[in-house]
């Protein structure tokens, strides 16, 4: 992402060199806010008589942060009841950490606030950020993205989903790309019937391009030495249209928020969608065919992983998105104490060896600015950090490292609003009177709920109409290491062409293999000799004492990854398949004809699954776009991406191959 070229004032007040602006005014830059963007908006008298359960504004221009801290803060003011607020904010040009820190150091009254930001704030990488505070109550969006390129593609959903509009990009006279009519032309299509806008300007231009996108616009009183401002109330609600192209991922209508929610599958899938729901206080009821986190999910450790590329792609995009959030995720729940720190997992950073010298040295300069992210270290810096020597090259992730995969799912299940439901074996999912029933083996009625998630990996496929899912089963087995030397020097994760973090009580878990087509469910000493023999080629100095271990002795443990031919999960609603077929059978004829139809799914119905080896990596935000799905919220992926994970892909895809 491009830099903010920040300048400072012998004040302390940040500015743009790109854009020759300050950030907020030199004379109170709180009191401006407030006046311009909280009270221009009537908020929080608004929030008292909000008819639904969120609240979402949407602000271009993120900055500082100034104005989130400040709406977050008259928030938790705000008397209950009270909505959860969700802000969605674009920046092209995000500060880095260390110049949010000095920037926000210039408001003491807002330190507890600036500290949760500054802890859960993302790096740089372009895309949707997804932050949570309050125990989920309020959502901060960060779309690191080009403003106008960002509301096109929340416009492209065709759904109204902003209460109130924070316009704070730089002066008009300064910035015109923020203020241009094209981009003010989208916010009357992404607003709710009588939303609000503020801004401090009070240019012609602006208040012609927002009466032409549905706002009655009238001046106000400005802020300081500013004489006056603008100010809107939607009175034009836009009706929804067909984006251009051939939208078999966008639903033809918008079903209300659930106010129950059925998820099938208690493994990291399954219990990441059931926290999902809970943070929006929707009741969910988990329902598991054996025990929590029994299948995939029940490893004794697991990495946080992801890839790098120069190249973009859905794969890679997505997973340094998911990365991202789930590392954020995970630092939170350590600090909030839901999990304990080296017994459930430890977030002591990982070193992945990379042979590919070419690779490293593209990128090197790139992740330079990026340091919080990853970073390329040689082979004796990646040693001094391992405590364990490196013959070879990597990168280093400092906020990856290891979890275990059943406490993560234990403290998820732990939130309030889930109920957990174990032992109930293969059951089966009913529509009736528009609800959702999960019935056990027997037929009797196990739970009910507005809407249900399929999220157990392979099986998923043994439910009505879903037989056309294309998994793919993978046996993997780990094997266990004792602990004690040589092995306890390692200070942190190392992943080669397997896996090694430092030990827990149990010693250290290594692997994987990676066995397709093979469906052996017990353990074999051939396959923890793999898993020592790959271990020793990544680390010499260890070879010695890994040939010496009688691995028909050592204990391990065989699961079944559930992949997809992309490596992408399934997070998204069920389609209908007979009806999709219909509505885009023309594809058969030619893959690239526009049909002008929205998709066709099962009501009420989700899938989370396919999510292979990375788990722990990709469920946090899949769960989190499933949830927003269901909830009609704004997503936390472009929809690119949520097209690239949407499950109808697959059918569209055959259809284009006639194959279907």
């Amino acid at each position: 992402m491009p830099r903010a070229d920040l300048t400072w004032t012998p004040q302390g007040t940040p500015g743009s060199a790109r854009f020759g602006d300050i950030y907020y005014s030199r004379d109170d830059g709180l009191a401006e806010s407030r006046f311009v963007f909280l009270e221009g908006n009537d908020l929080p008298r608004r929030w008292r008589d909000h008819p639904r359960d969120t609240f979402v504004i949407g602000e271009t221009g993120f900055g500082t942060g100034l104005n989130f801290l400040l709406a977050w803060q008259a928030w938790k003011a705000a008397p209950l009841p009270r909505p959860r607020l969700h802000f969605l904010s674009l920046e092209q040009y995000p500060l880095r950490a260390p110049e949010l820190r000095q920037a926000l150091a210039h408001w003491p009254e807002l330190a507890p606030f600036a500290a949760a930001l500054q802890d859960a704030y993302p790096p740089p990488v372009p895309g949707v950020h997804r932050l949570q505070f309050e125990g989920g109550a309020i959502t901060l969006d960060l779309w690191w993205a080009e403003a106008g390129e960002a509301l096109a593609d929340l416009r492209q959903r065709g759904l109204p989903l902003v209460d109130a509009w924070f316009l704070d990009g730089f002066a008009p006279a300064r910035n015109a790309g923020m203020w241009q009519e094209a981009l003010l032309g989208h916010l009357g299509k992404l607003s709710q019937p009588g939303a609000t806008l503020a801004t401090f300007t009070a240019a012609g231009a602006v208040r012609r391009a927002l009466q032409a996108s549905g706002f009655a616009m009238r001046k106000g009183p400005g802020f300081g030495r500013k004489r006056e401002r603008l100010l809107g109330r939607l009175e034009r609600p836009a009706e929804r249209t067909l984006p251009a192209g051939t939208p078999w991922d966008l639903p033809e209508t918008r079903s209300p928020a659930p106010r129950s929610a059925l998820v099938i599958g208690a493994g990291l899938a399954g219990c990441a969608t059931a926290a999902a729901f809970a943070r929006r206080g929707i009741p969910v009821t988990l329902v598991e065919r054996g025990r929590l986190a029994g299948a995939a999910s029940g490893n004794a450790q697991g990495m946080l992983y992801t890839r790098l590329s120069r190249r973009h792609s859905a794969l890679t995009d997505f997973a340094l998105l998911s990365f991202v959030h789930a590392s954020r995720t995970y630092a939170a729940m350590f600090a909030g104490g839901e999990l304990e720190s080296g017994r459930d997992g430890e977030l002591c950073g990982s070193f992945h060896q990379h042979r590919d010298r070419e690779e490293l040295d593209a990128l090197a300069p790139l992740l330079a600015d990026t340091p919080e992210l990853a970073q390329v270290l040689e082979a004796a810096e990646a040693s001094a950090r391992l405590g364990v020597e490196q013959q070879t090259a990597g990168y280093w992730f400092p906020g990856s490292g290891w979890m275990s995969p059943a406490a993560l799912c234990q403290a998820w299940t732990r939130r309030e609003g889930v109920t957990l439901i174990e032992d109930c074996g293969d059951a089966t999912l009913r529509r009736s009177g528009g609800q959702w029933q999960a019935l056990g083996p027997g037929g009797e009625l196990l739970a009910t709920a507005d809407c249900a998630v399929i999220a157990c990996a392979g099986h998923s496929a043994g439910f009505e109409g879903l037989d056309w899912l294309p998994l793919q089963a993978i046996r993997g087995q780990t094997t266990q290491l004792p602990a004690g030397p040589p092995f306890n020097s390692l200070r942190t994760v190392l992943c080669h062409a397997g896996y090694i973090a430092p030990a827990t009580a149990g010693g250290h878990c290594i692997g994987a293999t990676f066995n397709l087509g093979d469906d052996c469910v017990a353990a074999r000493a051939a396959d923890h000799r793999h898993n020592l023999d790959t271990l020793g080629r990544a680390v010499p100095a260890w070879a010695g004492a890994l040939a010496e271990l009688d691995a028909a002795t050592l204990e391990g443990r065989v699961a079944f990854r559930c992949t997809t031919p992309d490596y992408l999960p399934l997070a998204g609603p069920a389609p209908d398949l007979g009806a999709l077929t219909q509505r885009f059978a023309g594809l058969r004829q030619n893959a690239r004809r526009d049909i002008p139809h929205f998709g066709a799914f099962v009501p009420g119905l989700y899938l989370n699954i396919g999510h292979g080896s990375r788990g722990l990596t990709s469920t946090p935000l899949a769960a989190e776009l499933v949830a927003s799905l269901a909830c009609g919220e704004p997503p936390p992926l472009d929809r690119h991406l949520a097209r690239a994970l949407a499950p109808a892909r697959f059918p569209i895809r055959d259809l284009g191959r006639n194959r279907l």
